[in-house]
């Protein structure tokens, strides 16, 4: 997992990215968060799918659930790229669509797209 570190307009963003599902439970997410948030000073992050577990995408799991809780906890606020296209879950749909009309989670097709939404969140 590699984390980079930008400023965009004043505000500073950390982007995950990745090859390999590392962000898997709820521990690695509050990891996640606490390294982006004390160490970088970042309160946003924008994070590759990839790095994400499956289970964060078949919500009666609850990883996702619990993820986005830690970032909460740690007052970071998250976009997650890639591509959602294969998932037909309408409760998944519905989970995103109203994380996308939130102020605090994103979930967008690219990295940039992500950056540009959590430059914007408020």
């Amino acid at each position: 997992m590699n984390i980079e570190y930008i400023k965009v307009n004043g505000t500073d963003i950390a982007v995950v990215s990745g090859d390999q599902a590392e962000i898997m439970t709820s521990q690695a997410a509050l990891d996640l968060a606490a390294t982006v948030r004390y160490e970088a000073g970042a309160e946003r992050v924008a994070i590759d799918k990839r790095v994400l577990g499956e289970d964060f995408f078949v919500l009666s799991t609850g990883i996702a659930g619990e993820i986005l809780q830690k970032f909460i906890n740690y007052h970071v606020k998250a976009a997650m790229f890639g591509d959602y296209s294969r998932y037909t879950s309408k409760p998944l749909r519905d989970f995103i669509y109203e994380s996308n009309n939130g102020k605090d989670f994103f979930f967008t097709a690219s990295k940039e797209e992500a950056v540009e939404r959590l430059a914007q969140a408020r």
